[in-house]
């Protein structure tokens, strides 16, 4: 029998439900394993922080986003896959955007792109979804301003903070996103902004008050190099790794390679 992908249809339906389950996947080896247990797939910019070392998302480019937007794709059956839009491939104009949005999902075979902002992108949101590409949006901490904000530093505390983003929230909304991710805000503000939407919202550091949760795979998993106060890790599987590293490595040191009879058969 085949496995029908999770549409974006499905995915916007599901306000007020069962919690939409999600992580960020950057090859096909963890989608397949994600994809038996979470509704969307993410492939983020992150993985230029996660995976490259870089300090900001603001050096991805599309070839990297592609690339690895292409292993998730192949490694899962299910989840619906969602890429984001790389930092200058949508600011400039709803036209540059539509450009690299199709280019984008012709090249990966993703369902979906995710762009960060509010107000300012929502005429773009709406450029993008009148012509058949499905948009989540993004509110609250957006990495790509992350020079704009000083650092990665929880949004919202203020009253005048906190309206910017809710109204951030309705704009998308009203763009035609079908969900939208909230990340870093005080959980009055997430709880706030889940009641007044009527599309989903994905929270990262915003509190249970929303209709679902990502979370960085390797922060999780206990392999980032750096770990948000508020990720709860559900394994240690950095130090499994370390524990398998140094025996492989004793054993190389003490000669005990495999034959080839060992190895081929």
């Amino acid at each position: 029998m085949t496995i029908q992908r999770i549409t974006v249809a499905q995915i916007k339906a599901r306000k007020g439900g069962n919690p939409i389950v999600s992580l960020t996947a950057y090859h096909a080896a963890f989608a397949a394993i994600a994809d038996n247990y979470c509704d969307f797939l993410l492939v983020g910019d992150s993985v230029g922080m996660v995976v490259y070392g870089m300090d900001t998302t603001l050096s991805v480019k599309s070839e990297l986003m592609i690339a690895h937007g292409k292993a998730v794709v192949q490694g899962s059956k299910q989840a619906l896959v969602v890429l984001d839009m790389p930092f200058g491939t949508y600011e400039e104009s709803p036209e540059q955007a539509f450009r690299n949005a199709v280019y984008l999902i012709k090249e990966t075979g993703c369902g979906a792109l995710k762009l960060e902002g509010g107000v300012r992108i929502s005429r773009t949101v709406r450029f993008l979804v009148e012509r058949g590409i499905p948009v989540m949006g993004h509110i609250g901490l957006t990495p790509q301003m992350v020079k704009g904000f000083g650092g990665f530093k929880i949004q919202g505390k203020d009253a005048f903070g906190a309206k910017s983003i809710e109204e951030d929230g309705m704009a998308i909304e009203a763009a035609g996103a079908f969900a939208l991710v909230v990340e870093g805000v005080v959980e009055s503000l997430a709880a706030r902004i889940t009641d007044v939407l009527k599309i989903p919202t994905i929270g990262i550091g915003a509190s249970s008050a929303c209709d679902g949760q990502i979370l960085v795979v390797e922060d999780m998993l206990g392999i980032s190099r750096f770990v948000p106060k508020f990720v709860r890790r559900y394994a240690s599987v950095g130090t499994i790794m370390d524990e398998a590293f140094k025996n492989y490595a004793n054993d190389v040191r003490a000669r005990k390679f495999p034959s080839g009879s060992e190895i081929y058969r």
